[in-house]
């Protein structure tokens, strides 16, 4: 039996411009962070020939190319196997559609249990490589990389995501006293929206190969306000940050009318006024959780709770993508 995880992630600048359809023509850059919510998968062989499949659904297969699971299906046959006898159960921390790149950790996690399963090494790059390859271009989502690249990597991460597809990965360079004011007053609460990132996504990787400029001013001044970010983060002007993450929801908002929603934007306005200096919508937008860098968290969190919005508390990961039992 194989067990894998893979963490969860948050954006904390430039998010957006990992969808090729910028970077190839202008270079993406952004910082991601692995929180410690998990995926996990487990691998094992049955005692019979088949291939059963426990998620959200129930599955089981006789033939690779009937399995109705889109990820799995192609991770399968991205290793050739030829006479498939497996049972793949997945579980996580928290549920998909929440903005927290689960397709992402579950792809990562579930090759990583896969080659283990066939006794091969993955590294992280190669790892984020493959899952990119499965989601990018064989199932054609229009999604970017960095949900793949950190799940495998973990930490709190810098890429660079380069015009010939080359990704440049690198830790954010920050002291231990940045680590914990942004471990404590980094706050997530869920709005109850689960949402499916692909349709806001979509309007952007189209806008963006349209060349709207509207569309890629927009992104251009993300990345900036990203590479600013990792400027106040690596010389401890957390404060200064946390204003950026407004300056950041502002232009976020713009890209798409479902980037947000009048009870979205209530709540938002809420935390401003009640504690936090700056916040937003995690992933793509639509719903999933807010996240506010608060001056005043006690305040922050008991205005949030008390409006209804539960509080998912967090600390990094700085594992990535690991095998636990194998």
């Amino acid at each position: 039996m194989i067990i894998t995880r893979s963490p969860l992630r948050i954006s904390l600048g430039g998010g957006g411009t990992d969808l090729p359809s910028y970077y190839r023509e202008f270079g993406g850059f952004l910082i991601a962070a692995a929180i410690n919510k998990y995926v996990y998968v487990c691998v094992s062989r049955p005692f019979i020939k088949g291939i059963f499949l426990k998620y959200s659904h129930l599955e089981q297969a006789e033939a690779v190319d009937s399995i109705q699971h889109p990820i799995v299906r192609e991770a399968i046959r991205m290793l050739d196997f030829k006479t498939p006898q497996l049972e793949i159960t997945t579980l996580a921390d928290i549920p998909a559609g929440t903005g927290l790149g689960s397709s992402g950790s579950f792809t990562t996690a579930l090759l990583k249990a896969l080659f283990a399963h066939r006794r091969r090494l993955l590294l992280p790059d190669e790892l984020a490589h493959l899952a990119c390859e499965i989601e990018l271009d064989i199932l054609k989502e229009p999604i970017g990389k960095q949900d793949q690249y950190i799940a495998a990597y973990g930490g709190i991460t810098c890429f660079e995501f380069n015009r010939d597809d080359s990704v440049k990965a690198y830790p954010l360079q920050i002291s231990m006293d940045t680590l914990f004011d942004l471990e404590d007053n980094l706050l997530l609460f869920f709005t109850g929206f689960a949402r499916s990132a692909s349709t806001i996504l979509k309007d952007q990787d189209k806008r963006s190969k349209e060349m709207d400029e509207e569309m890629l001013n927009n992104l251009y001044y993300v990345k900036e306000l990203g590479l600013r970010s990792k400027e106040m983060l690596i010389t401890g002007r957390t404060s200064e940050f946390g204003a950026l993450m407004h300056a950041h929801w502002e232009h976020k908002r713009k890209r798409s009318v479902g980037m947000s929603n009048p009870q979205i934007d209530e709540w938002y306005e809420l935390g401003m006024k009640n504690g936090a200096l700056g916040g937003k919508l995690v992933g793509a937008g639509g719903g999933g959780f807010l996240m506010f860098y608060a001056e005043d968290r006690n305040r922050l969190r008991h205005t949030m709770t008390k409006a209804g919005l539960e509080e998912v508390r967090f600390r990094f990961d700085f594992e990535g993508t690991k095998t636990l039992i194998g």
